[in-house]
């Protein structure tokens, strides 16, 4: 059983049974593809059980999980076009949450969309994943995915715990730079694309962040229903530390993504602050994530 995931035990059932590591709903919308093609996908289903099996019933670490431990993630692919029989351009939302210690709980810890999530299949393609090797873009996007969900997990549980999990996408995105014809594993182009995303996880000058996100949820959320003005100091703490690093990497794709995950739950906990707290979280949230700044501006105008 991995250690950081131990307190868990604590509120659910304690089994016998071990799993794998990841809980993934895995959803295929094939409506704007069916309107413009009028094509029988209907293989999709078949596709959905394939991606749902890989994802779920594979060995990512060699951690012991109980059943109560496991990842819960969704993957949520939208095929937009096919321009030759099997070969699909999609998007694909990828959320992760994590409950909370003592309540009930599920926090939403990353949440991004890849624009590019592009694959070729048919119901005869084999669905092989070769950790050294590239085989194609499906198989590759569900390992780099799956290892990103660990990462970003793990962070949350040890101090730059996901290390191991980050090093495995990149070297699953290396090799698909040399196999590849998407885009979105090159360095190149979109700054929001996977290859970005991969390299903001390793970047040095994220750790603080990456730290900042441990400290966020293991110190601050967990320790919530007795503490929370400790919650607010190390929610506070965390976007004084991402102001920083903003001023040092002014577009990141994973600072973005925390944005997109978090903002409500940002507003939730800085609502019931005194007023010079409420006030320092209006001038960092709406300088940090200028696009949601109406729901910031409540925590100044609410007169809580």
């Amino acid at each position: 059983m991995r250690i950081v995931h131990i307190f868990l035990l604590l509120i659910g059932f304690v089994g016998s049974v071990r799993a794998q590591e990841l809980n993934c709903q895995v959803t295929i919308n094939s409506d704007q593809l069916f309107a413009q093609q009028k094509t029988d996908f209907s293989y999709m289903d078949q596709l959905k059980g394939i991606i749902t099996e890989f994802m779920n019933t594979r060995r990512w670490s060699n951690d012991q999980f109980a059943t109560s431990e496991r990842i819960n993630c969704s993957l949520n692919i939208n095929l937009i076009k096919s321009l030759q029989q099997g070969a699909f351009e999609a998007t694909a939302q990828i959320v992760v949450t994590r409950p909370v210690y003592g309540s009930n709980y599920e926090s939403t810890i990353f949440s991004y969309v890849d624009r590019n999530f592009n694959f070729v299949y048919l119901p005869t393609t084999p669905v092989f994943f070769r950790e050294n090797q590239f085989s194609d873009d499906l198989t590759s996007l569900l390992a780099f995915y799956a290892n990103v969900i660990l990462a970003v997990d793990y962070d949350t549980f040890s101090k730059q715990g996901g290390n191991l999990f980050i090093q495995r996408a990149y070297a699953i995105t290396n090799l698909a730079q040399q196999g590849s014809p998407n885009p979105a594993w090159q360095a190149g182009g979109d700054r929001r694309s996977r290859y970005w995303l991969i390299e903001n996880l390793q970047n040095q000058q994220l750790l603080p962040f990456r730290d900042g996100m441990y400290a966020y949820h293991r110190q601050g959320l967990d320790v919530f229903a007795a503490n929370p003005v400790q919650v607010r100091k190390q929610t506070l703490d965390l976007l004084a530390t991402i102001r920083t690093i903003g001023l040092q990497l002014p577009v990141s794709v994973v600072i973005n993504s925390f944005f997109d995950a978090k903002a409500q739950e940002l507003y939730n906990i800085l609502a019931e602050g005194t007023p010079t707290e409420r006030k320092r979280a209006f001038d960092l949230l709406s300088f940090l994530d200028p696009a949601k700044t109406e729901l910031y501006r409540k925590l100044i105008t609410t007169g809580q």
